[in-house]
């Protein structure tokens, strides 16, 4: 049997269940102080290469948020689960003006592209820069950022998801009760699934056309892997039309993927080949 409940204030947290990441985000203040709070409300906004952005929410009372509005950059650090305790102390509502990492065991770094600073013990760190700023009536701000530098401890990237999500240890927030009690898990229970192949058959009956393709550039479409070859023709198929040409040839395969951002490196990523 299931039953509707109510929606009331704090349904994200109180009732629905957010498995969400768990980050440490710095900003500056208009003075140049150093601010950091724990933020969950995250996730890619924008995901091809050419203009990676995030989504992030955030209480429009908070320092975090008045900053940004202020100076339109921030750091979102992914800390380890060895650091909880350390997060849990950015989550206390200190003063205006109070740096909170003087209160952890964290070590702010100079960023890369960026004036707030990263955090040392962070292995993954995202560099933003607010490229959209929205107030919600009587509700949350929303800010949507564009990623100026990925970084991450040396040696990360070159290990398989497995081993790197090992090696990062990255706490997972499943919420809170009554606002003061706060639950995590880890990364020690990891299983890995594998996903099937879809027969052939499927896999080549949604391919539709609504443009004529030279052989060229159909030769060039067959090399897409079949689960996103729909997607690339639709794509280039726009390209073509707004370039005004009727026919689709391999130059626009290869400018519409310069310019979609749909290049080797992105369907290497299919074809489970790195650089």
């Amino acid at each position: 049997m299931k039953k509707e409940v109510k929606i009331r204030p704090f349904w994200y947290s109180d009732i629905w269940l957010f498995p969400k990441l768990i980050t440490v985000v710095t900003t500056l203040d208009a003075k140049g102080g150093i601010n950091a709070a724990p933020y969950s409300h995250i996730m890619q906004y924008d995901v091809m290469a050419k203009n990676p952005r995030m989504i992030m929410g955030f209480r429009q009372d908070s320092h975090t948020f008045e900053n940004i509005c202020a100076t339109k950059e921030f750091v979102i650090n992914c800390p380890p689960a060895d650091y909880v305790d350390d997060v849990m102390e950015t989550a206390r509502f200190y003063p205006e003006g109070v740096n909170e990492l003087e209160h952890t065991r964290f070590t702010a770094i100079p960023s890369l592209k960026v004036k707030p600073p990263s955090l040392k013990e962070c292995p993954q760190i995202a560099e933003c820069v607010a490229d959209e700023i929205v107030k919600l009536d009587k509700s949350s701000g929303i800010v949507i950022a564009k990623i100026v530098a990925l970084v991450f401890d040396e040696g990360l990237e070159e290990m398989d998801r497995a081993a790197r999500i090992r090696a990062m240890n990255l706490p997972v927030g499943l919420g809170d009760e009554a606002r003061r009690d706060y639950f995590f898990a880890t990364t020690e229970n990891m299983t890995c699934h594998t996903l099937k192949e879809t027969p052939q058959g499927y896999a080549a009956a949604g391919l539709k056309i609504e443009l004529p393709w030279d052989d060229d550039a159909m030769q060039e479409l067959m090399k897409v892997p079949p689960f996103v070859r729909t997607m690339v023709t639709r794509q280039v198929e726009r390209y073509t039309q707004k370039k005004g040409d009727a026919r689709v040839t391999a130059a626009h395969m290869t400018a519409a993927a310069n310019d979609l951002g749909m290049d080797e490196a992105l369907l290497a990523r299919f074809r489970g080949k790195k650089d």
